[in-house]
């Protein structure tokens, strides 16, 4: 099940949805991470214990997170992820008033709902842009 938050007079009301489209959430993370949660069978970021979910972007999204959070960084992997997939809860919300959703995954990340991983290297710059890949998902 897949939810939309929305925020109203400081309060996040959340909708149920059941979305028909095929509207892939991506989430950035190193190498590393990626081999330990196919060791584990399931993907548990810190996250999970600091904010109570899994951060994830939409294609829109994406750059604008990877050239904020993870500037210059090498050794990293999009996960390609289908919500429809994903066994927690997955809800899009504005938590810090952004002014954008963004997908939440309430719960670790069940490796079945991902469809691609896709190495992540920054430009010379530092900077990222979103894979030529992620084309074929349009």
């Amino acid at each position: 099940m897949i939810i939309v938050g929305i925020m109203l007079e400081g309060r996040i009301l959340s909708h149920w949805i059941e979305r028909r489209e095929k509207k892939l959430i991506l989430h950035i993370l190193s190498k590393e991470q990626w081999l330990a949660a196919q060791d584990k069978g399931m993907y548990t970021p810190p996250s999970l214990n600091t904010t109570g979910f899994v951060h994830c972007s939409t294609s829109e999204q994406i750059v604008e997170v990877a050239n904020s959070l993870f500037r210059g960084q090498t050794g990293l992997v999009l996960l390609v992820i289908d919500p429809k997939k994903v066994s927690a809860n997955v809800v899009f919300e504005d938590p810090y008033n952004l002014g954008s959703l963004f997908p939440h995954i309430y719960g670790p990340l069940n490796l079945d709902a991902v469809v691609e991983i896709m190495e992540f290297p920054p430009q010379k710059d530092g900077s990222f842009a979103l894979p030529q890949k992620m084309n074929a998902y349009s």
